[in-house]
């Protein structure tokens, strides 16, 4: 009888366990659809300040700009390069966070001077116990990411690149592409080409002056800033989207593989329990057989 018990026992755990996971699924669901609302709400603006920056480059192609690689320098800038790692307070969601590390961990190996910024506890854990030094202030959480919260970020980031501390950011996270699918994003922060807001093929020609007020270079000074805030949030979203997308792959994977353990279990359940009823049934018959020879 005690191995019918365990089996009943263990199957009512599995169940326990699933209906855990079931909810799992469903909260990470709904996170995953209000994350991506909010960002199909900001893209109108971050796509109307790339619109304003192509703009001042269609008119001075060659405008030199703090934000922007100064007019024939190397790519390879001498000094530190700052890495902006997202990844998600816990885990529970696949390959979602190690992905993500091992990236930027190739990437650091590539320069010698390195500032570390993890958004992320599950991150800033990883690192902290494999002795890879990080900015220990910063601390954000992945968590309902916010546009003032991106903001927070872009400030911090940019005091390190304005004030010449840093001379490349990075930002390394994971890029919601569908429903099914998710990669490693890896992108230069700072400094811009010129070319990422020059589309050679669409440029259209500018037939009349446009004026910028004060000045072009002032108004660069001002949208450069929101654009890169824009594009932080626009990351950690889209970072967020992945998260409770892998959190979902994962959870429907440990539903599905409840229920076949526990198709199993109660197949081998019903069994067992069939061989001990029989059993009694045996015992019993041949204890009333013994009695009527007698």
């Amino acid at each position: 009888m005690s191995s019918t018990k365990g089996l009943k026992k263990r199957i009512s755990g599995i169940r326990d366990t699933k209906k855990i996971t079931n909810a799992m699924y469903l909260i990470a669901s709904a996170k995953l659809s209000k994350a991506r609302q909010e960002l199909d709400n900001t893209r109108p603006y971050f796509e109307a300040l790339k619109s304003e920056i192509k703009r001042i480059f269609r008119i001075d192609p060659k405008r030199d700009n703090k934000f922007f690689y100064p007019v024939g320098v190397a790519h390879d800038l001498q000094g530190a390069y700052g890495y902006l790692v997202i990844t998600a307070d816990k885990g529970l969601s696949g390959s979602y966070n190690m992905n993500v590390i091992k990236t930027a961990l190739n990437l650091m190996k590539q320069h010698s001077e390195n500032e570390l910024y993890v958004v992320g506890q599950y991150g800033r854990h990883y690192f902290s116990s494999h002795n890879i030094p990080i900015k220990d202030n910063f601390l954000y959480t992945a968590q309902n990411p916010t546009f003032a919260r991106a903001r927070q970020i872009c400030d911090v980031l940019l005091d390190g690149y304005l004030s010449g501390r840093l001379k490349k950011i990075y930002v390394i996270y994971t890029d919601y592409v569908s429903g099914v699918k998710s990669d490693i994003y890896v992108t230069r922060l700072l400094p811009f080409h010129r070319s990422d807001f020059l589309d050679h093929v669409q440029e259209r020609v500018i037939k009349e002056p446009f004026e910028f007020s004060p000045s072009a270079e002032e108004v660069l000074n001002n949208i450069v800033p929101s654009y890169v805030a824009g594009f932080i949030y626009s990351a950690l979203i889209d970072s967020y989207c992945s998260e409770q997308n892998s959190r979902m792959t994962a959870m429907k994977t440990a539903n599905d593989n409840a229920q076949e353990l526990l198709e199993s279990l109660t197949l081998q359940y019903n069994h067992q329990r069939q061989s001990e009823i029989t059993a009694e049934i045996t015992e019993i018959s041949a204890g009333c057989l013994g009695k009527e020879m007698s």
